[in-house]
């Protein structure tokens, strides 16, 4: 299937990106794929940089005749999200991703796809090979770990780079040109907690929460999809209120920019206390019924263990827990009063972790207006304080403020209106764009972002539309030919 995946057009892209397929590129974990991309310079003998934090820049001089136009930075993350089906074998430290064709979409066979970002690095890969695309000088910049904390582009040496445009191909919609970006701020709590003695009669039993979509924890976070941690809180909740429960341990959720979409908790129970499948059912049937259009594969189930485990959370730690997780925020928190339909700031409460005496729970809060991420971020610090937790604020990047004066901007809004007779969508996200990091540490850049469409990133059902791919290849090849001269 990679073959005829390769053979898409851009063939020169789509090439790239199936080789960028064969190599492991997990945040934090991206040392096969930095080797890759400076080899991959090398073999053109065109100028590549590696810097301490494991960036990589690229430079290739400009085509006859636009030696005059300003330098463009290429910008894109070589990290991708790894998120499988629960039923998906699959190892993401050893295996290339299994990509298939479905009509108009590249998707994967039950893994992230890694379109995101790899379209972006494999178009820029396409255009520093080719021989035959007119362009200015060019710096590419190839980013790690941007998706869990924008970690390399904070790292990113300030003298590295001397081009005055960015164009970072990392926005979803090939239908929008994106001007601003939020902030992000990772949140994690963690408590001790009291064991007590399981009594020998009790039965144990094992609660799942599983089937929900998922999704970008910025991007999706609108939409109504269901959080797995949220919904398994409130099940406990519900069951603790009908009977006494005892929590043994719980993991949900994995990656902070994911919306989680699986939880499993171990409880013990006095069976004398009534049935826990009707009160399961109860409100599972309830929650099923609210999520039924966003969620229509959510699956909650109970199974009884056959051999329990002798230790479960103390009473008191657990009816904290319970409330705290509660009244957390999640999802989105306040809208923005300068673009419609744009959340201005969110939190997802990405995965919780109850084992053996200790608790951790992660989360990740964003906002475009650094005020309000701190505002969020303070409440749902002041939540988990309120059970004796504690709370630590870390790897926080700064939002994108839109510039609508900027020059690219008009460069591309009157470039789309040429190829596709209608006016671009100019808008912000609520997403985390390397852009705001990127222009605090070179405050001249005129930035942009754009891309081809791209659907359930960072879940197992990403995929990118070809169509869109073609779209944004003509739209990206005419753009630098039009880069404006220099000052």
């Amino acid at each position: 299937m990679s073959q005829e995946i390769g053979r898409l057009e851009p063939s020169a892209l789509w090439e790239n990106f199936v080789a960028l397929n064969q190599i492991p590129r997990a945040s934090k974990k991206e040392e096969q794929v930095i080797a890759f991309i400076i080899d991959f310079g090398q073999k053109l003998n065109l100028e590549t940089e590696r810097d301490d934090t494991g960036n990589v820049v690229i430079r290739k001089a400009a085509t006859k005749g636009l030696e005059d136009r300003k330098t463009v930075i290429l910008q894109a993350h070589l990290d991708m999200v790894h998120q499988k089906n629960n039923d998906t074998t699959f190892d993401f430290d050893r295996e290339a991703i299994q990509m298939q064709k479905d009509k108009d979409w590249v998707h994967a066979n039950g893994t992230t796809l890694g379109a995101d970002n790899g379209i972006g690095v494999a178009a820029i890969m396409a255009i520093l090979a080719a021989e035959d695309i007119d362009h200015p000088a060019i710096e590419a910049l190839f980013t790690v770990d941007e998706e869990t904390g924008m970690t390399g582009a904070t790292g990113l040496a300030n003298e590295m780079l001397q081009g005055e445009i960015l164009l970072n191909l990392d926005t979803e919609n090939d239908e929008e040109i994106c001007i601003g970006s939020a902030g992000g701020l990772d949140i994690t709590v963690t408590k001790n907690y009291r064991e007590m003695d399981i009594p020998s009669n009790f039965t144990c039993y094992e609660v799942s929460v599983r089937g929900l979509r998922g999704g970008h924890s910025g991007m999706d976070i609108h939409r109504g999809l269901g959080n797995a941690n949220k919904i398994m809180n409130r099940i406990l909740y519900h069951l603790n209120s009908h009977s006494s429960i005892h929590i043994i341990d719980l993991e949900g959720g994995s990656l902070r920019n994911a919306i989680p979409r699986e939880s499993v908790v171990k409880i013990a129970i006095d069976p004398t206390d009534g049935s826990i499948n009707n009160s399961i059912r109860e409100i599972a049937d309830t929650i099923r019924h609210e999520l039924k259009t966003t969620e229509p594969s959510l699956q909650i189930s109970i199974n009884e263990l056959s051999a329990g485990p002798t230790k479960a959370m103390g009473t008191e730690d657990q009816i904290a827990l319970l409330n705290a997780l509660y009244a957390a925020p999640n999802g989105v928190y306040a809208m923005s009063t300068d673009f419609d339909n744009l959340v201005l700031s969110s939190n997802n409460i990405a995965k919780v972790s109850v084992k053996e005496g200790h608790i951790n729970i992660q989360c990740l809060t964003r906002s475009s207006m650094d005020s309000s991420k701190t505002d969020l971020a303070n409440t749902i610090r002041a939540t988990f304080e309120l059970m004796g937790a504690e709370v630590e604020f870390s790897g926080s990047y700064p939002g994108w403020q839109p510039n609508s004066d900027s020059e690219i901007l008009s460069v591309l809004a009157r470039i789309y209106r040429e190829q596709n007779d209608q006016a671009p969508n100019i808008m912000a996200v609520h997403a985390g764009l390397e852009c705001g990091i990127l222009g605090e540490k070179y405050p001249h850049l005129d930035k942009i972002s754009f891309g081809p469409t791209i659907l359930g990133a960072h879940s197992p059902d990403e995929r990118v539309s070809i169509t869109s791919v073609q779209k944004f290849w003509i739209f990206l090849l005419k753009v630098l030919e039009n880069i404006p001269l220099k000052n």
